[in-house]
């Protein structure tokens, strides 16, 4: 390490609780060792304008109890500077000027793509370190290693999930919980295994592009069958992401919907709440049921809520472990704990060969995990349409004929592998 080389700390992507934390540990961790750090506002959106006004000094005192709050204090933005090759030299350049040599990134899979380009251009200039953070839990990490900020947004997220549950049994309703997750659909599932909530729907358990009927359909038939049951009432948890696997086609105006820095799907663009109400209404009205359903979207609640415990103590060990591998020399890693120990993740390990961009953990609807939060799930099944007096009563509530009923929703069930955990078949969900 040069002998006046800085440290600098920016936070890109969307907020996750823990931000806080990590910042304060690295701060802590750097200025210990007598480096200098800069907090950078904002992402990367001032670096990549040459304006150097929008950086603060930061110390112990001034971070010492951060750690408790949810937000950043740092902003944040989904500023881009892969953009183009003179954004990239111009980020470099503003960081030079300030005398920076060392930079700790905090944020998801972009921000990490956005880390390691920078890196790359810098030619060994500017050494550079990333932390995960992403309520989506969607970084390219061992199965059991999360994304600081996921168990945080879980917890709340349950918390609302659980509230909701006994309002749709006190009034006799359904709710549709969009949970985020642009990707992958940790958190929605996260949310509806813990809560014990009716059903979840990620878009790792259809084959992409997924029809919009399709999934309409599987609601439906939750819908149905637990009508069979003698209930009215029902939640379910769908994860966002379900709308960039929809056939564009079904969804009318996709296509002129606003894209963020990145390319993606401004996905609070599209009202996926109450398109997939209106369709699931429209598809239980042909049948003579009526039921209500209510749209809830979760999501801006859970990303700046104060951190749980396990995200403070969690995201303490990724800031320190991020300012000592940087000052000790390391860059072109991503900061990883594993079974109580650092583990230095080299960008190139988590890079996929032929999109160029990093990969994606996705559910894992082959694992256990999956299939017991399968197994609980009040949704229509194989074993339901085998049986002669369940097919009965799920026709008898959806006003068809058991024929009928098994070629209107036999489909849904054609594929469906019989998993080893074993099914619940009468399982009374919330």
């Amino acid at each position: 390490m040069e002998k006046n080389e800085k440290l600098a700390i920016l936070v890109g992507g969307g907020p996750a609780p823990g931000i806080n934390s990590v910042i304060g540990a690295a701060t802590i961790r750097a200025c210990a060792s007598g480096v200098e750090v800069l907090g950078v506002q904002d992402g990367f959106k001032w670096l990549i304008e040459g304006d150097t006004s929008r950086v603060t000094a930061l110390t112990i005192a001034d971070t010492s109890r951060i750690h408790f709050r949810g937000g950043s204090m740092l902003g944040i933005s989904r500023a881009n500077p892969t953009k183009s090759p003179e954004l990239l030299a111009k980020c470099l350049g503003t960081l030079h000027r300030m005398g920076v040599g060392m930079l700790v990134t905090i944020g998801g899979d972009d921000t990490c793509f956005s880390s390691s380009q920078l890196a790359k251009a810098s030619r060994s200039k500017l050494r550079v370190v990333h932390v995960p953070k992403t309520i989506d839990n969607d970084l390219d990490l061992p199965q059991d290693v999360y994304t600081f900020g996921f168990q945080t947004a879980r917890h709340i997220g349950v918390e609302i999930v659980k509230n909701l549950m006994v309002d749709a049994k006190t009034t006799s309703r359904w709710y549709f919980v969009i949970a985020m997750g642009r990707k992958a659909g940790h958190l929605a599932l996260g949310i509806g295994k813990a809560a014990g909530a009716t059903l979840s729907l990620v878009s790792e358990e259809f084959e992409h592009p997924v029809a919009l009927s399709k999934v309409v359909d599987t609601l439906a038939g939750a819908i149905i069958k637990r009508l069979s049951q003698g209930r009215t009432d029902g939640v379910a948890v769908l994860a966002e992401g379900l709308v960039e696997h929809i056939r564009p086609s079904d969804i009318e105006g996709l296509e002129g919907v606003e894209r963020d820095a990145h390319g993606h799907i401004r996905i609070a663009e599209v009202d996926f709440g109450n398109l997939v109400k209106a369709a699931v209404k429209k598809q239980l009205g042909t049948l003579g049921i009526n039921a209500t359903i209510v749209p809830k979207n979760i999501g801006y609640e859970v990303r700046c809520a104060d951190p749980i415990p396990f995200d403070m103590e969690y995201t303490r060990d990724l800031g320190y472990c991020a300012a000592r591998h940087v000052i000790e020399g390391g860059t072109e890693a991503l900061i990883s704990i594993q079974r109580g120990s650092f583990v230095p993740v080299p960008f190139a390990q988590i890079m996929d060969p032929i999109t160029g961009r990093m990969r994606v953990r996705m559910v894992d609807v082959t694992s256990d995990c999956y299939k017991i939060a399968r197994s609980y799930m009040l949704r229509l099944k194989a074993e339901d349409l085998e049986d002669r007096v369940e097919l009965a009563h799920l026709a008898a509530a959806a006003n068809l004929s058991p024929n009928e009923f098994r070629e209107r929703f036999g489909y849904l069930v054609e594929n469906e592998s019989r998993s080893s955990i074993g099914s619940l078949k009468s399982a009374q969900t919330a």
